[in-house]
């Protein structure tokens, strides 16, 4: 049992979901710093509220609806998204691009070397070649005695 524990911690997925979850709780923390310090003080120079909870509110029979809260949700959303983005996906991407790039030239080059050790062979000089091997192979075959069931 514990065996199978350890497999499971140990595996790729789970060390990849890990360091997802902390790379996840950093990104928060710096979004959070936008939010309060950039985007809420321009939503009070603009509004005149810290932030947009109070914003499009409305109260009914005791139920207070907030549309600002949902705004504010949706803008914290989308300052996520655009981190993520910016600041992880792009950079990984071209990093990936940069590494395939070098690796297809790498190949390329290795392919061009080996071209040019190898002495080039004609249509004509292959063919012969290819009859003497099978020449080869028929006078194998009627050396061995026959065999009768």
């Amino acid at each position: 049992m514990i065996d199978g524990f350890k497999k499971f911690i140990s595996r790729g997925n789970m060390i990849d979901m890990a360091v997802g979850v902390v790379m996840g709780s950093a990104v928060t923390s710096v979004v959070n710093a936008i939010v309060n310090s950039l985007i809420n003080p321009l939503i009070a120079m603009v509004f005149g509220k810290p932030d947009m909870s109070g914003l499009l509110s409305f109260t009914f029979n005791g139920a207070t609806v907030s549309l600002g809260a949902v705004l504010g949700a949706l803008l914290n959303f989308l300052v996520i998204a655009v981190a993520v983005y910016c600041f992880i996906l792009v950079p990984i991407n071209k990093f990936r691009d940069m590494s395939e790039a070098l690796l297809i030239k790498t190949k390329i080059k290795q392919e061009s070397e080996e071209k040019a050790q190898a002495p080039e062979i004609t249509p004509e000089e292959q063919t012969v070649t290819l009859l003497t091997e099978i020449r080869d192979q028929l006078a194998k075959r009627s050396e061995l005695p026959l065999q009768h069931d």
